[in-house]
């Protein structure tokens, strides 16, 4: 949702804005700040000074934008690593560690879908029109919802925890 959905409904739209944290908060620790076109700049700011005296990197969305910054890049890495693997090309495993090795990055995408959490990809998947995404709902739901391996929630997704 945006900002500009809800800002009507509060009373006071020029004092309202959107604030959104990434996963595993204490070690990815950004909060993403996204007002509306009618949000105060001052409320804005102190938005922005607060999540940075609460230790968290702010990272100022300007513009609104679905997903944010943070999963407006991470959707299509997960969308490409749910295709690769739909399209027999590699296993999760092979497509996380080629991921981080070539990258640098500690976790690969289905390590993310797992911190995420399965239902959480599921519900995305299956309520998107693509039917790519349907495909990767229908796998989710048979292979892993189902089992209840949720990911790191219940112990077990694409991988033992």
């Amino acid at each position: 949702m945006l900002p500009s959905d809800l800002k009507d409904s509060t009373g006071r739209p020029d004092r309202f804005l959107a604030i959104h944290y990434a996963n595993n908060i204490w070690a990815q620790n950004i909060a993403e700040v996204m007002g509306t076109d009618e949000t105060d700049p001052a409320v804005f700011d102190a938005v922005v000074d607060f999540a940075r005296n609460s230790g968290l990197e702010p990272i100022e969305i300007r513009k609104e934008k679905a997903g944010y910054v943070l999963n407006s890049l991470l959707v299509p890495l997960l969308n490409a690593a749910a295709g690769l693997l739909l399209q027999g090309v590699a296993s999760p495993e092979t497509i996380d560690k080629t991921w981080r090795i070539a990258t640098g990055a500690p976790s690969g995408p289905f390590q993310i879908y797992d911190v995420v959490g399965l239902g959480t990809a599921y519900n995305i998947a299956a309520s998107s029109p693509d039917p790519g995404s349907q495909a990767f709902a229908r796998y989710l739901k048979d292979n892993y919802i189902d089992q209840g391996k949720l990911g790191v929630e219940t112990g077990e997704g694409f991988y033992t925890y």
